[in-house]
């Protein structure tokens, strides 16, 4: 008695070449998304490093009720220098009020017994990508109020994050969701949207 055969299961290869076509669309389509989404995870993890920084430095100067410096450098190597663009930052101690004292001297280990006085440095943009800042001030200065320590800035001071690789932003027309940290007189520290879109009462907007 013959057996009956099973027929054999599976993708034929017309079948198999047209779901690869499909899958192949679909991730064309969503490309663009995806690499909007990837920008603007890497502006928010160098917004979110520099706004911890600035919170770090003003917790330090109530604690320790002293001057405590923040500053955006070049690097955190010794040929570090100020910058307003700078994507690290260097926390440190103030007793001489120098604004330049950890230029030069970013690698030192820390201690807040000896010049620099450094407490905490760190990579802004680590793991971020090409993020940008550009700030109105390179270095700040928090007294033991937490209260930003003369002379005072005549407003407030701002810190801007984009990522020009990867587009612009929508207060220009762009896609990316840029952000930007305000530090008022009054030593108040706080991270918000400078998209002029955004509706009136928003509480991302700046």
């Amino acid at each position: 008695m013959l057996s009956r055969r099973t027929p054999e299961r599976g993708f034929s290869l017309i079948e198999l070449m047209v779901v690869m076509a499909v899958m192949a669309m679909m991730m064309m389509m969503a490309a663009p998304s995806f690499s909007v989404w990837i920008a603007n995870s890497r502006i928010r993890v160098t917004a979110e490093s520099v706004l911890s920084g600035l919170q770090a430095a003003k917790s330090e100067a109530v604690s320790r009720n002293t001057r405590v410096r923040f500053q955006l450098t070049t690097t955190l190597d010794n040929t570090c220098l100020l910058s307003t663009t700078g994507v690290n930052w260097v926390i440190n101690l103030d007793p001489n009020v120098n604004a330049s004292e950890v230029e030069g001297l970013c690698a030192t280990p820390a201690s807040p017994l000896a010049a620099p006085f450094i407490l905490q440095t760190r990579p802004a943009a680590a793991g971020s990508g090409a993020t940008a800042v550009a700030a109105t001030a390179s270095s700040l200065v928090f007294n033991g109020l937490g209260r930003i320590a003369p002379p005072l800035p005549a407003g407030n001071i701002t810190i801007d994050i984009n990522n020009p690789a990867g587009g612009t932003c929508f207060a220009v027309g762009g896609e990316l969701t840029c952000l930007r940290i305000v530090i008022t007189p009054a030593g108040q520290v706080r991270m918000c949207d400078p998209n002029p879109d955004l509706p009136a009462g928003d509480p991302r907007i700046c």
